[in-house]
């Protein structure tokens, strides 16, 4: 396939380890109303934080493969393990494409902060162990206002759906117990399963601003999109779903399953406003 052979009314490809990016699917939406999207969970394999950065390439390839061969006309990894391990591999195999991958939302919270407070990055421990955001923190920490914070669970606990407080408070107590919250303006959520639990964040540290790269990673597809030439017209909107969910490269047909993701969907709607 070639550049000028991508269909501009096809869909865009949205990746996950599982089902925490949703986030930056639900956020592509709101920013780009007239495309289409496959969104693909590789639920086999989940969670991504605790394999190899080998494993997490042939993932990440199988997974392109599949819907690129469907005619996705754009990939978005909305994964920060993925996005760390495999971007630039993908990068490179499917040059003809626009490959979008999502960092952690260190930038901005740097940025914004103000004066004599700290940024806190909590992701899984591969994307706070991988060479990606330590590139990205010694670019634009000039300050050393960044500290660094695996949550290796939380993302087990998404697609496991255990939002309850009562769960999630007493482990994010647990592990934020070594620091002093006081100190921080933002927390970086690093993970895309993370704003799921934004609830939960805000009720352990109510004077922190939450922000994470779903925004971000919308308007650089929309960018990206624009630069190929390739953003939908529209006219085919109606002969398709606006989302088709692949699970492992398994289409969701199921009704009660399209139910359940369609009320993650709604959690992370009611969720958003709590991030910056």
């Amino acid at each position: 396939m070639m550049l000028e052979q991508l269909d501009r009314n096809s869909r865009i490809g949205v990746f996950d380890s599982g089902l925490g990016g949703l986030s930056v699917l639900n956020r592509a939406i709101e920013l780009l109303p007239e495309e289409k999207f496959m969104y693909f969970a590789d639920v086999d394999n989940v969670p991504y934080g605790d394999k190899t950065r080998e494993q997490i390439v042939k993932y990440v390839d199988e997974a392109a493969g599949y819907m690129i061969e469907k005619g996705c006309k754009a990939l978005v990894i909305a994964c920060n393990s993925a996005t760390s391990a495999g971007v630039s591999f993908l990068r490179e195999k499917y040059d003809f494409l626009p490959v979008i991958g999502i960092e952690p939302a260190v930038k901005p919270a740097i940025a914004a902060s103000v004066a004599d407070k700290r940024v806190l990055v909590t992701a899984t421990p591969v994307t706070i162990e991988g060479e990606k955001l330590k590139k990205l923190i010694e670019e634009y920490d000039r300050d050393s206002i960044v500290d660094k914070l695996p949550l290796p669970e939380l993302a087990m606990m998404a697609e496991k759906e255990l939002f309850e407080p009562e769960i999630v408070v007493p482990y994010l107590k647990e592990k934020l117990s070594g620091l002093d919250t006081s100190m921080y303006d933002f927390i970086v959520l690093g993970c895309t399963h993370f704003p799921f639990f934004s609830d939960s964040f805000k009720a352990i540290l109510p004077g922190v601003r939450l922000i994470d790269g779903s925004d971000g990673t919308a308007r650089y597809l929309k960018a990206m999109l624009e630069k190929y030439d390739i953003t939908s017209l529209g006219d085919t909107f109606e002969q398709g779903k606006k989302v088709v969910y692949v699970k492992s490269g398994r289409e969701v047909t199921d009704k009660q399953e399209i139910e359940r993701i369609e009320g993650l969907n709604e959690r992370w709607r009611k969720l958003s406003g709590l991030c910056d």
